[in-house]
């Protein structure tokens, strides 16, 4: 049987997809499974390890009831970034996985930074300090659960618990491991200097392989479990925002993607390894290179939040009332009639690395209409890429030429029509909807040798005729102006948000 596709697995916050891609970047099948995500406490994000697995296997049984598993030439793996579980020497979990939408560790950041430097901390991993990296998470298990932290014996990201289960193999790709805080980025390396300051034991840490490089084939009992074919190779791939810029395309420097997903998620590539309090830098799913990537942790998250607390609507009800208040923020002007909203429900990231941030809803008056809200809402996510894009495009000296859009956002052409107006450059939506799924298969095509490198595979694989979203002169000169607004907000309100931030945490 002749092996004419390549199998993507994309293990995100909520599900895990198994999908299956030609030569030409075509969609041939999917399968998929929710991952159930638990919230024991406030700040407090889990999940069971074996539900990533279980998810893995029931999603690759969905996708065979469509092809047969004969003709995957090779698979690779997409995961959820700064997720991770600690694992004995059985490979049984010795505590419920953390994911990356966990608070714990934020005393952890201060504690670090001042032990090694915020700066040396950033220029060895690329990543300012934040609560997000998964070393400072670590900090906080071995001085919060010393017992579950001395019976590990391999810390694991999903892509490595993946990959073991897949081929008996610890190993995890370079583009994975480095959100975890814990890499040397520009060597690619486990950095002894962050893992002894950290009291972390090298020893815990997998085998690393970069993207397109073989991690092993499946072995029996995955076979036996999954439906794949024995022997099947399985190639490194690497975090789901990395893989979502390959998908898209994004190979030169002056290309940026913006995955509107639950988070807004940025990116630009460099050739060289650059870091930046502005950006943080994660390794390229490329042959060399780094993204740039800018962060907002509230993107969809907002819409969806809109619909539920102020139209009071979930389930089947969403899709028309967003409709229906999406021609509402249509008919407001640009200004939203003067509300300004800062979207840092969830913090704020890049650039200004705060946690305690939190969300502004400025210029409210008795003539203020749900709509403008909302088209408000849609401004402040606009504006705050733009800002951040902004900063990371002078470390590198360069401009923007276009904006490639994935994400579930993407459905909203308003969205799409403020972001091209003010960031002034045009905005191809793709409509591959897997995105990070279509990256992972890009080096499953080039580990399987049907291209030669992975600038190959993502040429030849990724969409072509995307559709266009250009800015309008007029409405450019106007977000010009209101982000001389935007921009100022944040600064002159930061110290009253940490005050109301200290009041509030006293209850």
């Amino acid at each position: 049987m002749e092996k004419d596709l390549v199998l993507g697995i994309d293990s995100s916050t909520s599900a895990t997809k198994a999908t299956a891609w030609t030569r030409d970047g075509t969609l041939v099948a999917e399968g998929r499974k929710a991952i159930p995500l638990s919230n024991p406490q406030p700040g407090y994000f889990e999940q069971n390890t074996g539900d990533w697995w279980a998810s893995t296997v029931t999603a690759l049984k969905e996708l065979f009831e469509t092809i047969d598993p004969g003709r995957i030439a090779a698979i690779s793996i997409s995961n959820q970034r700064e997720t991770f579980a600690l694992f004995d020497e059985d490979a049984n979990p010795v505590r419920m996985g953390i994911v990356w939408l966990d608070g714990r560790g934020s005393k952890q950041v201060d504690a670090l930074a001042q032990k090694v430097g915020s700066d040396r901390i950033r220029e060895i991993c690329g990543k300012p300090v934040d609560p997000l990296v998964p070393i400072n998470r670590m900090i906080w298990l071995r001085e919060n659960e010393p017992e579950n932290f001395a019976r590990a014996a391999h810390y694991s990201d999903v892509h490595c618990y993946l990959t073991y289960k897949l081929t008996g193999n610890w190993i995890t790709s370079t583009a994975s491991a480095d959100p975890s805080g814990m890499l040397d980025i520009a060597s690619g390396r486990w950095s002894d200097e962050l893992l002894a300051a950290a009291e972390i034991p090298k020893a815990l840490m997998p085998a690393l392989a970069t993207p397109g490089s073989l991690t092993g084939h499946v072995d029996a009992k995955a076979a036996e479990e999954t439906g794949l074919m024995e022997n099947t190779p399985v190639i490194a791939g690497g975090g789901d925002g990395q893989c979502a810029a390959c998908g898209a395309g994004v190979a030169g420097p002056s290309n940026a993607y913006m995955n509107l997903g639950t988070a807004l998620v940025s990116g630009v590539y460099s050739p060289i390894y650059r870091h930046d309090q502005a950006f943080r830098t994660e390794t390229a799913i490329s042959d060399s290179g780094f993204i740039l990537e800018t962060v907002l942790k509230s993107g969809t998250f907002l819409i969806d939040w809109f619909a539920r607390e102020i139209g009071g609507v979930e389930g089947e009800d969403r899709a028309a009332f967003l409709k229906q208040i999406e021609k509402e923020a249509e008919a407001a002007p640009i200004g939203a009639g003067g509300i300004v909203i800062l979207p840092f429900w969830e913090g704020s990231m890049t650039p200004h690395w705060d946690a305690n941030a939190r969300g502004i809803i400025a210029g409210l008056s008795g003539s203020s209409k749900r709509g403008d809200i909302y088209r408000a809402l849609l401004e402040g996510l606009a504006l705050d890429q733009a800002f951040a894009l902004e900063k990371a495009m002078q470390t590198m000296n360069g401009e923007i030429s276009k904006i490639i859009a994935i994400g579930g956002g993407t459905a909203s052409q308003l969205l799409l029509q403020i972001i091209a107006d003010s960031i002034n450059v045009p905005v191809y939506r793709a409509e591959v909807a897997e995105a990070s799924a279509l990256g992972a298969a890009m080096c499953a095509a080039k580990g399987a040798g049907w291209y030669a490198t992975l600038h190959e595979a993502s040429g030849a694989m990724s969409q072509k005729n995307l559709s266009v979203t250009k800015p309008i002169e007029k409405n450019v000169r106007r977000y010009a102006e209101l982000r001389t607004v935007y921009d100022a907000l944040w600064p002159s309100i930061a110290d009253w948000n940490r005050r109301l931030r200290s009041f509030a945490d006293k209850d």
